[in-house]
């Protein structure tokens, strides 16, 4: 590290440095752009990838094409459809016959028992990239269906419809997110830094490093197949923002120390890289290893976010310790203009809050930890109250959304399954197996018998679809899909596999769950073992661990409160939890390290107890900034109109401010005075004499040490 801080910080090769990332930014910044276009929003890109839903959608490529996402038109007059609006719908469906993007026949008008409504389905296909493309087919049809109406309301919905709503919302992904978070940072920095020019630097060096990642990301996708969606995309921005300008916070925070005791800038910055650097790397390493034991994931989804987080959090790393310290070299010590560091200013830390604060928690350490940690294991039981069984359609937007009025108006005038039917698919080898399935299908418990369709045979298979008699994301229509799997996996040599919107909610919310009981654990340990080997004991990473744990269990225990009782959610999604744990225990690892890191090299010079004072006055402050600023970038995820969204946001920055709040300066630093030096068990410190708080002498930190 001291070699290649050297280097970095040398007088003339800073210049090389810069020059080195703006070539990158020119030739990546084209290949940053497409990655909207990479994204892959169909339902198999979610699912996974040996689910049985899975299966039946590869099954039912034979029968039509993949793109193929059908559009389900209601037209309602609540005093009755007249011969009038049946000819002006039939008129509709002609003029839907006529379009570029039919995929087979448009099936309507299907008149309701009540009278009072008809249904029109269109197939359409818009190729690979339908689910950008339905916002503007359904608003089309929706065009073309009003015009002739003539009081008539009319809906569009199915699955067209719900690709349009979702396209919608997450289509300020790339601005609304990239902007809000920007914006939160430049804040934070500007209050924190209280200077009108540095905080140039960090968020210019945030922003490469987001173009950087973004166009690898969309290279990988393209060439090894890498799963990109709107949610790890949305992720990613928030992610390089606010980890990479938590790395700069702590980078510049040393480099400002080093200023107060070296003339040469340069010489300060190499020593701030030397000393700082190692708790980056280890911070960054912990970050990328832990969201890469997502790949452990069934869901192809949460499996795809784990190297799309990595790589953002490996470039940012980089740019912060190569490209954001040779631009404060070369801008000089005017940058940190008004409060601009000299040398031999007096360390402000030594006196300030944070200082305060430990002298306080000295005086009865083990009464603060005791306190402290009940207090959050009974914010934790809020976590009873977490329903994370999955959003319905309904469910899982803020704010109304034309397709679910659509659903809702659909299921009040036709079988409440209309327009996401059960898929059933066996292999026609056998034909008294395939009518062996159909009659299996047709009885089950929850399935209009009169809408099975007759098996259509192609590719090997018999394809059938029925209409369920509940609403398609009910428990009850869960229940029905269980039945006709059940029902249909017990007839010999059909080798039946049963699909449709509704099976795959099902599969997800199981994949989900099983995720949850691997991934948790991994990344438990890869954490533990990472923080051994960083602090060389065994003692003090199992008390951090335990510690982001209790953290994590209160953070979601509240924000289960608050998603019931403030924001009046009617659940939570099946990843929230896994995504939950893996950014807090990641993420809230980060300001355990880069305390630690701290407490141990004073630890080195003057004790435990007296070092833990120390480290907690030099990062206190650093390490809140960095908190706000990723609970800021985390909370703008909440501007997208998506509950899922929203409930993440909310629950990380709830869970960072308490990790860096209360955790890591309250409950760490309790720990710290009073396990004393067998924080370090079994290495040397560990066996080095401590003496208690009001013993130990106040050197001034940041001298140079021994082990």
């Amino acid at each position: 590290m001291s070699r290649i801080a050297g280097w970095i910080t040398h007088r003339y090769a800073k210049w090389v440095v810069i020059a080195f990332w703006a070539v990158v930014l020119a030739l990546t910044a084209p290949l940053a752009g497409k990655l909207t276009g990479a994204q892959d929003n169909d339902a198999k890109s979610w699912l996974p990838a040996d689910a049985e839903s899975t299966q039946v959608l590869d099954v039912a490529s034979s029968f039509t094409s993949p793109n193929t996402i059908p559009a389900v038109l209601v037209y309602v007059r609540e005093s009755g459809l007249t011969p009038e609006d049946l000819a002006a719908v039939s008129q509709d469906v002609a003029t839907f016959g006529e379009l570029d993007t039919l995929d087979g026949d448009v099936v309507g008008p299907i008149p309701s028992e009540d009278g009072q409504a008809a249904q029109v389905v269109v197939p359409l296909d818009l190729g690979s990239e339908g689910w950008n493309l339905a916002a503007d087919a359904v608003a089309d049809l929706r065009a073309t269906a009003e015009d002739g109406a003539n009081g008539m309301d009319v809906y569009v919905t199915g699955p067209a419809g719900a690709a349009a709503d979702s396209s919608v919302a997450f289509e300020g992904i790339d601005s609304t997110l990239l902007y809000a978070a920007a914006g939160v940072v430049i804040v934070i920095l500007l209050l924190t830094y209280r200077s009108p020019t540095l905080w140039l630097l960090p968020v210019v060096s945030a922003g490469v490093a987001l173009t950087v990642s973004q166009a690898v990301i969309y290279v990988l996708a393209d060439t090894t197949g890498l799963t990109v969606n709107a949610q790890s995309a949305g992720i990613l921005t928030v992610l390089v923002f606010g980890a990479g300008t938590d790395y700069a916070l702590l980078l510049v925070a040393r480099y400002r120390e080093e200023l107060r005791r070296h003339e040469d800038r340069h010489e300060a910055m190499a020593l701030a890289l030397h000393r700082a650097g190692p708790a980056i790397v280890a911070s960054g390493a912990t970050v990328a290893i832990g969201m890469l034991c997502l790949l452990f994931a069934q869901m192809s989804s949460t499996a795809g976010l784990g190297p799309v987080a990595a790589v953002g959090i490996v470039v940012a790393l980089l740019v912060m310790l190569t490209l954001l310290p040779a631009l404060l070299v070369a801008t000089g010590r005017w940058v940190f203009w008004p409060r601009v560091p000299h040398l031999g200013d007096d360390e402000p830390t030594e006196h300030g809050v944070w200082a305060r604060l430990g002298t306080r928690i000295s005086h009865r350490p083990r009464r603060v930890w005791v306190v402290t940690s009940i207090v959050l294991a009974v914010l934790g039981l809020g976590i009873t109250q977490l329903d994370a069984n999955g959003l319905s359609s309904a469910e899982s937007f803020r704010g109304e959304q034309p397709s679910i009025v659509g659903e809702q108006v659909l299921s009040e005038h036709f079988p409440a399954g209309s327009g996401s039917p059960v898929v059933v698919v066996a292999d026609d080898s056998s034909p008294d197996a395939v009518a062996a399935v159909h009659d299996a299908f047709a009885s089950t418990e929850g399935i209009d018998a009169s809408t099975v369709t007759e098996p259509v045979s192609a590719g090997g298979y018999a394809y059938m679809e029925g209409t369920l008699t509940s609403e398609p994301d009910s428990q009850a229509a869960y229940d029905t899909v269980d039945r006709v799997r059940d029902a249909v996996h017990a007839v010999p040599d059909a080798d039946a596999l049963v699909g449709g919107a509704s099976a795959i909610t099902l599969d997800v919310q199981r994949a989900s769950a099983a995720d949850n009981q691997l991934i948790i654990p991994i990344i438990l340990l890869t954490v533990l073992v990472i923080l051994a080997l960083l602090l060389r004991a065994i003692t003090a990473p199992l008390i951090l661990v335990a510690t982001v744990v209790l953290s994590f269990t209160a953070a979601l225990g509240v924000s289960a409160l608050v998603f019931t009782y403030v924001f009046g959610f009617e659940g939570a999604d099946t990843s929230l939890p896994l995504f939950v744990f893996v950014f807090l225990v990641a993420l809230g690892i980060d300001y355990n390290i880069f305390l630690m890191t701290r407490v141990r090299e004073e630890s080195l010079r003057v004790g435990t107890r007296r070092g833990a004072l120390i480290g907690l006055a030099a990062t206190g402050a650093v390490i809140t900034s960095a908190g706000l600023v990723l609970a800021g970038t985390f909370a703008v995820l909440g501007t997208l109109p998506v509950v899922a969204f929203a409930e993440i946001g909310f629950a990380v920055a709830f869970g960072v401010l308490l990790d860096t709040l209360v955790v890591r300066s309250v409950l760490v630093t309790a720990l710290n005075l009073d396990v004393g030096r067998h924080m370090w068990w079994p290495s040397a410190l560990g066996r080095k004499e401590d003496v208690p708080v009001e013993e130990a002498p106040a050197l001034p930190s940041g001298a140079p040490v021994r082990e």
